[in-house]
């Protein structure tokens, strides 16, 4: 029997599934549920030492003699300060020394209790990765407190071994033992093999030539990374989910409206476009919606990434790591082309048909007079230039946008989402690029960064759509929100700026449209221009006008 404990529970199940078969444990009660957990694996052998200091250095001696992780179990306080020169020592001598501590409930440290002290990244720079446990309550947390654990023991034996850190607050009373079965979990895999490279890994293309229903998905990557040609094979063979943020295949994949409207079907229906494998490239998505669809499926992925040593678990069913800096993209693009794809059931030309429909959709769909339609003619007019442009996206409405209507690459800070910032990242990007560089940008991103304008260096490259509906137009689509008095002044920030004032105290030419006509004489004038200065085009729509453009496409006809 195991204790009562989730989040010791989780931890041991997995220190099992990573092969640990050997844990130095020091005496103590907070840490008594995690020795006994220890104790009752009939794979792992506990070995008692009383001093912690000592305990420490028999874990790495340990160690070294299996080439294997070994862990040293401490119970709070000063407990833990006391491993300190033994997980120094195996830092520099690169030894999977898992260093795993008993702490008391947070609201307890610095509080005059007993064995406390603030225990998370005790051990500092000496170990490669520290977390802490939650003790979890429901499903997202067992999640996070899973990927926390897998996070420390994948990092341990990562390329070259290091120590870590796994502390783990456990509230009282500490001493039940009733639970029959640990609970299961599944590890994480490197499947490059060391000095390989990742097109070249068996591992890798045996998971996919097995999964019956796989799906790619592709987040924002650098310009540059993929070959357009080899991303138009892969769509011919494998149903791929990739956004203006990555694509430069010139085909725009509608994989936001198709999810939508997979979430309006049967449930038999539904089930069928579920895929039963996931690879997932690059950094976010745009598309909430997908996020939350894959996130719900469940099926096992593979992160492809360029820094192992920084994994993430973006669907919460993380299974395999595949190490592939951005050089080798396309030929990890190469190695998934040439591997044996089935489809099960029809899986690959169910998606292509339900994408192509999304597709036409768009291309058919012609919004009244609203920003939808300013950026739907802005991107018609880009595929009639033969020039080289620069596209910036900033966030909010503007991006989502472009997911639907560019067939470009696209730039956007999406990083961490902030408004701030993207027009003057775009006119950086000017400064370094002979090329046309056009920012479409919302108001309240625009007049956040308007000293991006304020810099005598810019020249007639850089461009400006302005879309300006006098509010954060983004948050008229929170369901609930509206009911809120502070929606409209407080949070959606209503205004009545315009950037004319702001252009002219920049030297900044300036035009303005207040309908459709007015917009596509405008969008031809700011891409077509002569001028040694930057040109902004605002284009006033209205906040409801916007809305319902939006809601009534993804209304299936």
């Amino acid at each position: 029997m195991f204790c009562n404990k989730e989040n010791v529970n989780l931890l041991t199940a997995l220190l099992v599934k990573y092969g640990v078969m050997d844990a130095v444990v020091c005496p103590g009660s907070r840490n008594a549920p995690i020795v006994h957990n220890l104790n009752e694996c009939d794979r792992i052998a506990c070995r008692p030492v009383t001093d912690e200091r000592s305990a420490g250095f028999y874990a790495l001696g340990m160690a070294q003699a299996t080439h294997r992780p070994v862990v040293v179990c401490v119970t709070s306080g000063s407990a833990l300060l006391n491993v300190m020169p033994a997980v120094a020592e195996a830092y520099y001598q690169h030894v999977p020394l898992i260093v795993v501590s008993a702490d008391r409930p947070a609201q307890w440290i610095d509080q005059l209790d007993g064995q406390t002290l603030p225990q998370p990244d005790a051990l500092g720079r000496f170990v490669r990765h520290a977390v802490q446990l939650p003790e979890p309550h429901n499903d997202e947390e067992r999640w996070y407190c899973r990927r926390l654990v897998n996070e420390a023991l994948f990092l341990a034996t990562c390329r070259q071994p290091a120590p870590v850190h796994i502390n783990v607050p456990i509230t009282e009373p500490l001493f039940t033992f009733d639970v029959e079965a640990l609970p299961k979990v599944e590890r994480w895999t490197m499947m490059t093999e060391e000095r390989r490279q990742p097109y070249a890994c068996e591992a890798f293309t045996a998971r996919i030539a097995k999964a019956e229903r796989p799906l790619i998905v592709i987040g924002q990557m650098p310009a540059g990374v993929f070959d357009g040609r080899k991303l138009e094979r892969l769509m011919d063979r494998y149903v791929v989910f990739a956004e203006p943020l990555s694509n430069t295949s010139g085909t725009n994949v509608h994989f936001d409206e198709a999810v939508k409207r997979i979430s309006g079907m049967s449930a038999e229906d539904a089930h069928s476009y579920r895929p039963d494998y996931i690879v997932y490239l690059g950094d976010t998505i745009v598309s909430k919606a997908t996020r939350r669809w894959l996130r719900s499926i469940g099926a096992p992925s593979c992160l492809v990434t360029p820094n192992a040593l920084e994994p993430h678990d973006p669907l919460m069913t993380l299974t395999d790591i595949v190490e592939c800096p951005y050089g080798d993209v396309s030929s990890l693009l190469d190695a998934l082309t040439a591997t044996p794809a089935k489809d099960e059931r029809g899986f690959y030309e169910r998606w292509k048909f339900l994408l192509d429909e999304c597709a036409e959709r768009a291309a058919n769909y012609d919004p009244a007079f609203s920003q939808m339609a300013v950026v739907r003619y802005f991107e018609e007019q880009l595929d009639d230039l033969d020039m080289d442009i620069f596209v910036h996206y900033a966030n909010s409405s503007a991006i989502r946008l472009a997911c639907i209507y560019a067939n470009h690459y696209v730039w956007c800070n999406r990083g961490v989402n902030g408004i701030e910032g993207s027009l003057s990242t775009a006119a950086g990007f000017s400064l370094a690029s002979t090329g046309l560089t056009v920012c479409v940008i919302g108001d309240l991103s625009f007049f956040y960064d308007q000293n991006a304008l304020w810099n005598r260096n810019l020249n007639g490259n850089l461009r400006i759509l302005l879309l300006n509906n006098r509010t954060g137009g983004i948050f008229r689509s929170l369901p609930g929100l509206k009911d809120s008095p502070a929606a409209g002044d407080l949070v959606a920030a209503t205004h009545e700026t315009t950037a004319q004032g702001i252009c002219t105290q920049n030297d900044i030419g300036y035009l303005s449209a207040k309908n459709m006509q007015e917009a596509q004489i405008g969008i031809v004038t700011l891409l077509t221009r002569q001028t040694d200065r930057p040109l902004l085009l605002e284009v006033f729509t209205e906040a409801e006008a916007d809305a319902k453009a939006t809601f009534d496409f993804y209304i299936a006809e």
